[in-house]
């Protein structure tokens, strides 16, 4: 969600009663700090920071949100065990993204408070193993916390992962389409105009697969791939994509990272209003189950 979960958003979310996370991808720290700032700015509710691991700038963005007291710290692309103790001595939750269960028993090892099983449906950097199967066998392997993401945009997604042993869910590509989200309007009417076929899988022969909506970049993937580019070459082909789809509006050559549940997303809303929805939908089911199972 970088490029996409940015302060209003996520002062939004946490304001309807979800848990905002700020998107900090490649991001330097100095903008880290300014988002969090503005987020307190608009909210006196618990939110976080997605820290990238991977991402040059971790050690300084890790300080300034040590130094900023943010709630929550969700990681990926990596093992956060070093940052953990500091962390957590801060009292801030350090909440590691999965995508294997192998990946999530070691985690839990590092001291980590819970995990965020994320199946292959999601947006961006995907693993392999679907939602259905991911966070049951995580759920059973460990004893933290298990969110599940990857699929999840509606009521019925929310309440089959609860029924799949999960605590709770995360949602990107549905606040895509938030009023509050400051992503280009060009990539929401996208979203908005998803097929259920039109978020594929970019990278695979690269070690990092990537998962974004069907325009000219990714064809230009695909027949990259197609014609054995080297891993280096292939990967030259997404710097500065994300930014140049979501915050320039470049559809075509941008990368439009989203989920498979874009084509569930059918209009721009509040982030309270898709809230209110996905409860409202939630109990709507529950309370169909429980009329079927008496």
């Amino acid at each position: 969600m970088a490029w996409v979960s940015s302060a209003e958003l996520v002062a939004a979310v946490s304001e309807a009663g979800g848990l905002g996370i700020i998107g900090s991808g490649q991001a330097p720290g100095q903008w880290v700090r300014e988002q969090v700032r503005m987020a307190k700015r608009l909210t006196n509710k618990p939110f976080g920071v997605n820290v990238m691991l991977l991402s040059p700038y971790v050690d300084e963005v890790m300080e300034i949100i040590l130094e900023e007291k943010v709630a929550v710290v969700t990681t990926g692309a990596g093992n956060p065990g070093k940052y953990v103790p500091s962390l957590q001595e801060a009292g801030i939750r350090v909440i590691p993204v999965v995508p294997s269960v192998a990946l999530a028993k070691r985690l839990v090892r590092s001291g980590v408070d819970a995990l965020i099983a994320e199946g292959t449906e999601s947006g961006g950097h995907i693993g392999e193993l679907t939602t259905m199967v991911l966070v049951p066998q995580i759920v059973d392997a460990v004893d933290v916390p298990v969110i599940a993401a990857g699929g999840i945009a509606d009521g019925r997604g929310f309440m089959a992962a609860l029924a799949l042993g999960a605590s709770g869910v995360q949602m990107g590509t549905r606040f895509m389409c938030a009023e509050e989200c400051t992503v280009h309007d060009k990539v929401k009417q996208m979203v908005l105009k998803a097929k259920d076929r039109d978020a594929i899988v970019t990278g695979r022969s690269t070690g990092h697969p990537v998962r974004i909506l069907q325009n000219k970049l990714a064809k230009r993937f695909i027949e990259a791939e197609a014609s054995g580019f080297s891993p280096e070459e292939i990967e030259k082909l997404g710097i500065g994509a994300l930014r140049l789809a979501m915050v320039d509006g470049d559809i075509e050559m941008g990368s439009v990272m989203a989920g498979q549940a874009a084509s569930m997303v059918k209009r721009i809303q509040p982030a309270r209003e898709i809230i209110e929805e996905v409860i409202s939908g939630a109990r709507s089911v529950l309370s169909r189950m429980e009329d079927e199972f008496r």
